[in-house]
């Protein structure tokens, strides 16, 4: 995928055989950001939850010598206005917000959006733009068989990563230019020529180290399939399955945290962030290394099903549908958290006798049922005709750089409790489902002899993934989130 700019420098890559477009963002190129936003007086952002906050914040810093205001619309009693009006930021009723604005932001729930989407359209000014970072809402017209005003702009600017994670790093790149969140954007509808600049401003704006070019349609696909599987709902539902296993196998309950959640958010993710996925398979030998590629031959199989069986999901519209149906149905009845289990009461114990300067468990066994759950994703998303900086960012880049840091400092649970919600609807349902499958299919292939094939390893060892995520690492920032 390939676009021009003639506001900010575009270069173009080569990964696993295709040919990309991308640009470098930095705190140098914020005096261009006005020129991209030729004709926005005021850009609204509305919403305050994690991404509505970062955004509005990172926008507004980036923004602060111009003449750009940044404004963020609530509903009327909105608990969150004390909070924003704490921060600066003006706030005003939420569609007179998306009336006086020409740069809409729309970041509430997506049961929210789709509830409300009329509203919202009506209200928009001819000419002005909107903004989704998620592509939910493309879904969700198609599915109702609605569409966009036909004078307005619709673009995506999507970071890879959590609101925390936008602010924090976009904090931290004060210091390190160009510390940030990676993002894609899209350009779904130009009616004056200057979608592209727009979204390329926004997601400079934001911080972000380089933003690659998508679909909405692409994106919300690859988003929230990532998010029910190896950004969320598979890594839950295969620390608890291995958190069970390593206890019959008569750990203690701290060494079985250790050995399944602990080995992946504090060894195998820093890992793939520093080595890429060939540094977790070479840091085993001998016993070890036969372990890796038995759980990874075991679980490649069953894993890729299960993702294809999510995506088929999503993109059916089912997954869609659900996460509106469940929005009146919240409202009177909040989600329940999942942290009471004995797995994560063990994961306190570990995380307040944690001293960081000692190694991390990293056992082989995890490790090559967490890789054959990640490449499963890869592949998949290959196979449906994804880019490959989006597979890499959605299954690689945002959980090792944004959520497993996260994870290791309050925990697997807290994630599960604490994301979107269509994040935790999908966690919450597909979870269970990795877990299951670990336990009943995958760990007895693994337990039963499997002989490994030489093909199976040499898969693993050769695969374009390799070369496009030290392609791609060549574009972050050395620099690590400070979780805090």
């Amino acid at each position: 995928m390939t676009f021009t700019s003639a506001v900010f420098d575009v270069e173009t890559i080569e990964l696993a055989g295709t040919r990309e477009s991308i640009v470098r963002g930095g705190r140098h190129l914020f005096p261009l950001l006005p020129t991209a936003l030729e004709g926005v007086d005021q850009i609204g952002v509305i919403g305050w939850g994690p991404q509505g906050r970062a955004q509005a914040l990172n926008l507004r810093d980036s923004l602060a010598d111009t003449a750009i205001e940044v404004v963020v619309g609530l509903r009327a009693g909105s608990s969150s206005r004390a909070e924003a009006e704490a921060e600066g930021l003006r706030v005003g009723d939420w569609l007179d917000v998306v009336a006086s604005s020409q740069l809409v932001i729309l970041l509430v729930a997506d049961a929210a959006t789709a509830n409300n989407h009329e509203a919202i359209f009506e209200r928009l000014q001819p000419g002005a733009t909107l903004g989704l970072s998620h592509g939910f809402l493309v879904g969700h017209l198609r599915t109702v068989g609605a569409s966009f005003p036909e004078d307005v702009n619709v673009i995506g600017v999507c970071p890879k990563g959590m609101g925390d994670s936008v602010r924090r790093l976009y904090l931290q790149g004060r210091e390190i230019n160009g510390a940030g969140i990676n993002a894609s954007f899209a350009v779904h509808q130009d009616v004056d020529g200057r979608a592209t600049e727009r979204a390329l401003a926004w997601s400079i704006g934001l911080g972000s180290p380089y933003t690659f070019q998508t679909t909405l349609d692409s994106e919300y696909r690859s988003d929230i399939v990532g998010e029910r599987a190896i950004l969320l709902g598979a890594v839950h539902g295969i620390v608890e399955s291995l958190y069970q296993r390593y206890r019959v196998e008569g750990d203690e309950p701290e060494r079985a945290f250790a050995r399944s959640a602990e080995a992946v958010t504090a060894s195998i993710a820093p890992t793939i962030s520093r080595d890429g996925l060939l540094g977790v398979r070479n840091a085993f030998e001998g016993e070890d290394l036969a372990a890796f590629d038995r759980a990874y031959a075991a679980g490649y199989g069953p894993f890729r099903d299960l993702v294809a069986e999510i995506y088929d999901e999503v993109d059916s519209g089912n997954e869609l549908a659900s996460v509106v149906l469940a929005g009146a149905r919240l409202a009177t009845s909040p989600m329940q958290p999942i942290s009471g289990s004995p797995m994560w009461a063990a994961g306190a114990s570990v995380r307040a006798a944690r001293q960081e300067a000692a190694a991390a468990v990293s056992d082989p066994y995890t490790a090559g049922i967490f890789l054959a759950a990640m490449v499963a994703q890869v592949d998949l998303f290959a196979e449906r005709g994804h880019p490959w900086s989006e597979i890499v960012n959605e299954s690689v880049i945002e959980a090792v750089d944004s959520l497993l840091p996260y994870m290791h400092a309050r925990d697997v649970a807290f994630m599960v409790d604490n994301c979107s919600t269509t994040a935790r609807l999908g966690a919450r349902k597909w979870g269970p489902r990795f877990s299951a499958l670990l336990d009943q299919v995958i760990s007895p292939i693994a337990d039963n002899g499997l002989e490994i094939s030489v093909t199976a390893a040499k898969d693993f060892g050769q695969h374009p993934v390799h070369v496009v995520l030290e392609r791609l690492a060549t574009l972050r920032p050395s620099v690590d989130i400070s979780v805090g």
